[in-house]
């Protein structure tokens, strides 16, 4: 069974941002998976690799949205981003430097909690502003 679910009151209401924060289900669902089965420590260096591709992607596409509508909460956005991105950067080394004790339930709680947080709290406010510029 999944830790997370995807549903309709995760949606955005923009299809491309919507499948990307799908892809951040799948990666903590992937390592919860890895977690039950005693595989941890094995997945977590490859879901930490998607994970920091997935960051950079994601709110790139995001910003360029931002960018192009002029999008108000702009600044504010892409500081979130820019601490969510530092946080799983400083996982990441903590994993690479050989600190995996206990890390993959960190990692899956820190991208739980994001996802809960940021998804349904700041993206969903840029839904409505992005929708009503013409992008879904």
């Amino acid at each position: 069974m999944p830790l997370m679910t995807w549903n309709e009151k995760m949606s955005v209401g923009v299809k491309v941002l919507d499948d990307d924060h799908k892809r951040l289900v799948a990666l903590v669902n992937e390592l919860h998976d890895a977690l039950k089965t005693g595989h941890g420590k094995d997945a977590l260096g490859k879901i930490l690799d998607s994970l920091v591709t997935y960051t950079k992607s994601h709110f790139a596409r995001e910003e360029q949205f931002f960018a192009r509508t002029n999008y108000p909460d702009s600044a504010a956005h892409k500081k979130e981003h820019d601490d969510l991105t530092n946080q799983v950067l400083q996982v990441q080394a903590k994993f690479n430097s050989g600190a995996s004790t206990g890390l993959s339930l960190q990692v899956m709680n820190f991208l739980r909690d994001w996802l809960t947080n940021h998804i349904q709290g700041s993206d969903k406010k840029y839904g409505p502003y992005l929708n009503s510029k013409g992008i879904h």
